[in-house]
């Protein structure tokens, strides 16, 4: 750690990052964050999960004033004494979900297909039953038409015969950015996201609600989807050390693994020294 001083923003992603494997954030990782605050450092969640999992998401990060949702698409302040402030709030409509699809299976074959339509609490996901999904307690089989009868905050597709980074890889080249913002957050799926957003546009909408530069935000991540919020922020980047190979080659820094609290760790020495 080079640089002078303290960062005037901290964001860190979730899910591989903060929590560990075990699904649990420690009591030391959240008593750290809690030093963070009272240094007078902002705290943001920075997480690909949709609103619908809020109060799981605040729950994992009890010290964040703001979190930003669904990769960018919803960022909520919870600085407010009166109640949580919606600041953002983008869907993906149906119809661009719709020729998107159709120009993406005519290219990779049949896609398992799931949608994220719903943002009130624990709602489940619908589409496509598929067994790797690690959630099934909050899916709902759906046909396709179901799936596509309204906006909605993010898709999930995958295909049997690609790998997720080559399914990736393949839906940028046929995808143009202007129509959706795709992604992988390590679930096995590429994500669909409304253009223009993910975790630095919604970043953006913090930074701007407090009147930070970039230059001064510290990041954590571990998948792909933290790559635009690792290319956003200046005052460090920093991969926990089961991060995604492109992340870990994107850090300044690399830390110790989520299961290590290696947030927490980096923090703990950064407000000591």
């Amino acid at each position: 750690m080079t640089r002078p001083g303290l960062p005037k923003l901290i964001a860190t992603d979730l899910d591989g990052t903060l929590v560990r494997s075990d699904d649990t954030v420690s009591a030391y990782t959240h008593g750290v964050l809690d030093r963070v605050r009272a240094a007078g450092i902002p705290v943001v969640g920075a997480t690909g999960r949709g609103p619908r999992l809020t109060e799981l998401t605040r729950n994992d990060i009890r010290a964040a004033d703001f979190l930003v949702l669904a990769g960018g698409g919803r960022v909520v302040d919870q600085s407010d004494p009166a109640g949580p402030v919606v600041l953002r709030d983008v869907r993906l409509p149906a119809d661009v979900l719709a020729r998107l699809l159709t120009d993406l299976e005519a290219e990779v074959g049949p896609l398992t297909v799931m949608v994220e339509a719903l943002d009130h609490h624990d709602a489940p996901l619908w589409g496509d039953y598929h067994p790797s999904w690690p959630y099934q307690d909050r899916f709902e089989a759906r046909t396709r038409a179901e799936c596509l009868a309204g906006d909605v905050i993010k898709a999930f597709v995958r295909t049997a015969d690609h790998h997720v980074d080559d399914l990736l890889a393949t839906a940028r080249r046929i995808v143009p950015p202007q129509v959706a913002t795709l992604t992988q957050a390590g679930l096995g799926f590429v994500e669909i996201c409304p253009p223009a957003t993910d975790k630095a546009t919604g970043l953006t909408v913090v930074a701007q609600t407090l009147g930070v530069d970039p230059a001064d935000v510290l990041v954590f991540g571990d998948m792909p989807n933290d790559l635009p919020m690792f290319e956003w922020a200046g005052w460090a980047r920093v991969a926990v050390a089961n991060a995604h190979p492109m992340v870990r080659a994107a850090a300044d820094e690399v830390t110790l693994r989520n299961d290590d609290d290696g947030v927490a760790v980096y923090l703990d020495r950064l407000l000591s020294r």
